[in-house]
């Protein structure tokens, strides 16, 4: 009876043992992986078979998370890559070229694609050589020395170093023939950065603008570019490469087009907490309405038309607008925010984020910190009668 009972006492035991192995062995897999903590738990469970069925089970658990790992890395790789090509819209396509510079650097993308592609087939085919490639039985170890080396030093030093001679001097090439228009055969427009909107003047007719810029086609444009805070990025992709924008310097960059449209634009260099919604648009148009749109950009603000509109300009002159906002022609000459001259003639509101129609712009008085979060642009509590008075007003300004 005793030695029955003592057989039994120690088959328990093993099978203790055999379950609380296995079980510390998952929880030190799972709760940490290091191998010697896992070695250590081995060491002290006394029944060696078990350990090695145990640890070769955990080896195949561990080949099998990791491919688990690698292929979620893979995947979260893949899902950036495509979140960045969707970014690449055709209203904003660098490959989709409208100007002289802009067709330069697409040709650039291109040649470097290509290259990478010519470049990646040679090292894919060079791999598969290598690996089904048999030794021979037979051979002079010096002379096979020699011919193993020899895809090494084409392949690792000297195909390399072509190439990257070749694309520095193509690149060196394509920004030494990029347009740089004197200001006295070119049309001449400011830019400034602000966070996060665009001031743009023309100082050849004492215009003010924001978040558009209008440009004649068929003849150079060229764009000063400075800001007025941190660091920002002027990019048109279409039309021209980016070019930043420097706290106390002043860059240049050229546009020269002969196809109107209106082609988007974007800070290519984060700037803050609204960065991603600090748009503007470049309005490419023939010469002679540029030059209707100048002239009636130069005027001051028209009069009220009716009661409303004129209740409308009084609610603006004495709230906060006034210390923020410019209207010339008005007493209202704040430099913080945009030139609101002529806002009704602008297609978009807070720097190109939302369309330019009553609603959005009163949704855009009241709360702008819900559509832009961080702007400087404080909220308004106006009454509801004062609000549409100012919105009339607001939306005469063409």
């Amino acid at each position: 009876m005793s030695g029955a009972a003592s057989g039994r006492g120690r088959g328990a035991a093993r099978s203790r043992g055999r379950y609380g192995l296995a079980s510390r062995l998952r929880s030190g897999f799972r709760g940490r992986g290091r191998r010697w903590e896992l070695e250590s738990i081995v060491q002290d469970s006394g029944d060696r078979s078990e350990s090695d069925r145990l640890l070769r089970s955990l080896a195949t658990t561990g080949a099998t998370v990791t491919a688990r790992s690698r292929a979620s890395r893979l995947g979260l790789v893949l899902a950036g890559a495509a979140l960045a090509l969707a970014a690449c819209g055709p209203d904003q396509s660098m490959l989709s070229p409208m100007g002289a510079n802009a067709s330069r650097a697409a040709g650039l993308w291109w040649l470097m694609f290509w290259i990478g592609v010519v470049v990646w087939v040679l090292v894919t085919a060079a791999t598969l050589y290598a690996l089904v490639r048999r030794r021979r039985d037979r051979h002079d170890p010096l002379t096979a020395r020699r011919w193993e080396n020899a895809p090494l030093v084409w392949g690792g030093i000297v195909l390399p170093s072509v190439v990257l001679v070749l694309l520095t001097g193509v690149s060196i090439d394509a920004m030494r023939h990029r347009d740089h228009p004197d200001a006295s055969q070119a049309t001449v427009v400011q830019v400034i950065g602000h966070q996060w909107w665009w001031e743009v003047r023309y100082p050849e007719r004492d215009v003010v603008t924001a978040n558009e810029v209008h440009v004649p086609a068929g003849r150079p444009v060229r764009l000063e570019l400075t800001t007025a805070d941190v660091i920002h990025s002027f990019w048109v992709p279409a039309l021209a490469g980016k070019i930043d924008l420097v706290p106390g310097r002043s860059n240049t960059l050229s546009i020269n087009t002969d196809r109107p449209g209106v082609y988007e634009g974007r800070c290519a260099e984060f700037c803050g907490l609204q960065h991603a919604k600090m748009r503007f648009r470049v309005v490419v148009e023939p010469e002679s309405s540029f030059q209707d749109w100048l002239a009636a950009q130069g005027t001051s603000a028209a009069e009220p038309a009716d009661d409303l509109a004129a209740r409308g300009r009084q609610v603006f002159l004495s709230a906060s607008c006034v210390y923020c906002h410019t209207i010339r022609g008005t007493a209202a000459v704040g430099s913080v925010g945009p030139d609101l001259t002529h806002l009704a003639s602008r297609d978009t509101l807070a720097a190109g984020i939302m369309p330019n129609t009553k609603g959005h712009l009163g949704g855009w008085i009241v709360d702008p910190q819900q559509v832009k979060p961080g702007a400087r642009m404080p909220s308004s509590d106006l009454p509801p009668d004062d609000l549409q008075a100012l919105l009339a007003y607001l939306g005469s300004l063409a």
